[in-house]
């Protein structure tokens, strides 16, 4: 799991320990293990949510997908063919592989590993996520997160956005006690700011923890908190929750959250591997249908009309082949 990382993580800037006189230690309210299922052209995810929790506990996420671990022999590589979003955004973060982005309002690019694409939906747009032509020919190892972010209903027709985020600026911290590395991707984490930027506040980040490492941070108390396992074993919460591959622990109320790798790791690799995730909850009504979000079924049916008729842009002619 490449991603980015560093040598030595003594170098980087702290996250300060919570006070224990005064933090409060969020608690793990339920685990939820990912379910399988099959996505875009026909490629395996992990996801933990929609389906394991309610999205009430997830708000202001709507979809988590873990795309992989998997290694493609060569021409196996599979992506997402051209499809509409409206009324959201999607985030995806890759630590292994290679994809490339293309959408109706010209965004696009090729997404390298440890690197983020952040595209706003809004009001409507086309898009495709295609393995590079280097990697469908080559094969390898591929691994990524697309993270689903609701717009509350103000801005749900603002007008679509891609930012890429290269590996290179994401904010890089470390644990208290320098076990724990974490990259921050958006939102704020103890006064460090990543470099996505958002409509709705959110905190987002992967952390790596040693065996026997423990990663304690301070969390905004209005806002949700969840871990996702990527890889390996330990320990989320207040009261040291077991968690291992595929497990998002949403958890409760409180100003800090806690966690620890297992002193042995157990799989492919020998750290603990997390998604830091939580955000300010929307709480507005969500209507769902496929690759659209909004607040009422007239605006569903609205959506579908618009794709129907061409109203969210148009395929570049370069790309009709693929559509």
């Amino acid at each position: 799991m490449p991603a980015i990382t560093v040598d030595n993580p003594l170098v980087l800037p702290r996250l300060a320990r919570p006070d224990a006189t005064t933090a409060t230690v969020r608690a793990v309210e339920r685990v939820v293990p990912a379910r399988t299922t099959m996505e875009g052209a026909g490629f395996l995810v992990h996801r933990p949510f929609p389906q394991g929790a309610d999205l009430h506990a997830t708000d202001p996420f709507l979809l988590l997908d873990q795309m992989g671990p998997v290694v493609y022999g060569p021409r196996e590589a599979k992506g997402a063919p051209w499809h509409p979003h409206r009324g959201f955004e999607t985030v995806t973060y890759l630590m292994d592989g290679e994809m490339v982005h293309h959408d109706s309002n010209g965004g696009g690019g090729t997404i390298g590993e440890g690197a983020t694409q952040w595209m706003t939906a809004g009001a409507g747009i086309l898009h495709d996520e295609t393995p590079s032509e280097r990697v469908y020919d080559s094969g390898g190892r591929f691994h990524g997160v697309q993270l689903w972010v609701n717009l509350p209903a103000a801005q749900k027709w603002v007008p679509p956005r891609y930012q890429l985020i290269e590996a290179t600026e994401l904010t890089l911290l470390a644990s208290s006690d320098g076990g724990a590395f974490v990259r921050l991707i958006a939102g704020d984490l103890d006064g460090h700011a990543g470099p996505g930027s958002t409509y709705t506040p959110i905190t987002y980040a992967h952390a790596t923890l040693n065996p026997g490492a423990e990663l304690q941070a301070n969390w905004r108390p209005d806002f949700s908190a969840m871990v996702y396992v990527l890889g390996g074993q330990g320990y989320v919460g207040a009261e040291n929750r077991p968690v291992r591959d595929q497990d998002l622990a949403v958890l409760g109320a409180g100003d800090a959250v806690t966690l620890r790798a297992a002193d042995r790791i157990e799989g492919e690799g020998d750290t603990l591997e997390v998604l830091l995730l939580g955000g300010l909850p929307i709480r507005e009504p969500i209507a769902h249908y496929g690759p659209f979000v909004m607040n009422t079924r007239a605006e569903i049916e609205q959506a579908i009309d618009d794709f129907n008729h061409g109203r969210m842009g148009t395929i570049p002619a370069v790309d009709l082949g693929s559509a």
